[in-house]
């Protein structure tokens, strides 16, 4: 009776490892999992100051999760809401800025054709009244060349969260409380838009400031490995 039972324990502690052991390898493979989130109402409160609110609406298209590394472009949309202002986009004057390191980087609005040169410069997007304009941007430094064809395309992460355990020792900090999800990954897109009567053409209006500066910002959280859940609807 006791070796019969000794036998039973042991079937049962090895059902019971095995059971872990497949647990914790599904647990690995669904936390690597991060979410981008726009802070669309500190945009909204920037156009209600600057008197644009009624004109201008931006909005974000994001993903419910991504891979660590898998974000390489922002898809935006900037609606013209008025029936007589033109608004153009200044993609050259933008910048997309990174909180941890304090970097401004470039904004590249992705073109559908092959890249060859990043250093001409780019027209600005006119949007007429009533229309919306969607773009896919990202940084400069996204991308990379290839030596075959001498084209460029975006091969980096717009931002390098697995990178930061290769820099130093607050990069290293940061990246440990951002797994742990004690801290967020902040960062920003500057995007320059200048507003015109549309019989103005592209000089200043009178009414509007020839330069409107809006702070987009983002955070990046660590996503629960819990998300995966059928039945855990909150992402």
């Amino acid at each position: 009776m006791t070796r019969s039972t000794d036998q039973n324990l042991l079937v049962l502690t090895i059902y019971i490892i095995g059971v872990s052991y497949i647990f914790n390898r599904m647990v690995d493979a669904i936390d690597d999992r991060i979410k981008y989130e726009f802070k669309k109402s500190v945009v909204d409160d920037q156009l209600k100051e600057q008197e644009l609110d009624d004109k201008i609406g931006i909005s974000f298209k994001l993903a419910a999760s991504n891979s660590y590394d898998d974000v390489k472009d922002l898809s935006i949309s900037i609606e013209n809401k008025s029936d007589d202002v033109a608004i153009y986009v200044d993609w050259d004057n933008s910048s997309l800025v990174v909180e941890h390191s304090k970097q401004s980087r470039r904004v590249i609005r992705k073109s559908p054709d092959l890249t060859r040169d990043l250093a001409v410069p780019q027209s600005p997007s006119l949007i007429v009244p009533k229309k919306t304009l969607t773009e896919s941007i990202t940084a400069e430094d996204v991308f990379e060349r290839d030596k075959e064809t001498g084209t460029y395309s975006a091969k980096k992460p717009l931002i390098n969260i697995t990178g930061l355990q290769k820099g130093g020792p607050p990069q290293k900090k940061l990246h440990s409380e951002f797994m742990n999800r004690g801290k967020e990954i902040d960062f920003s897109l500057q995007l320059v838009l200048r507003v015109t009567k549309v019989r103005a053409g592209f000089a200043p209006g009178s009414e509007f400031p020839p330069i409107s500066i809006i702070n987009c910002p983002f955070t990046i959280r660590k996503l629960p490995w819990t998300y995966a859940l059928p039945w855990n609807k909150k992402k």
